[in-house]
């Protein structure tokens, strides 16, 4: 059905993405939604979509879009918290701040990924 699933050694699975979006950077598959949960579980962070960014070097590289909901946080911080959950090529390239508003939605309120890198990149 196109999308990504892990299974845990208990059996359970969880979605991670949709195959149809991810990120090959250096010969490596990044999947956006893995980045976007570790960036979600900082609380400092409001809102976010990980989106690709070509790259000569790379092909592409991941860009995060975030929206704060605490002013003192900034992308030292993010990525000083990726170091505890993502390997090191997963990390993003830029981290770029938005406001919550400027996100652009479908009709049922989620992320639009492709009008994200559309509009922003």
């Amino acid at each position: 059905m196109g999308e990504l699933l892990v299974r845990h050694d208990d059996g359970t699975l969880d979605f991670v993405d949709r195959l149809k979006y991810s990120i090959k950077s250096g010969g490596e598959n990044i999947y956006p939604a893995e980045i976007e949960r570790v960036l979600l579980a900082h609380p400092a962070v409001q809102e976010a979509a990980v989106v690709r960014k070509r790259a000569p070097r790379w092909g592409e590289v991941p860009v995060a879009f975030v929206a704060l909901n605490h002013p003192g946080c900034d992308a030292s911080v993010l990525l000083q918290w990726f170091q505890h959950w993502l390997v090191s090529y997963k990390l993003p390239k830029e981290i770029r701040f938005i406001a919550e508003t400027e996100f652009p939605r479908s009709s049922t309120g989620k992320i639009q990924r492709h009008e994200t890198e559309r509009i922003f990149l």
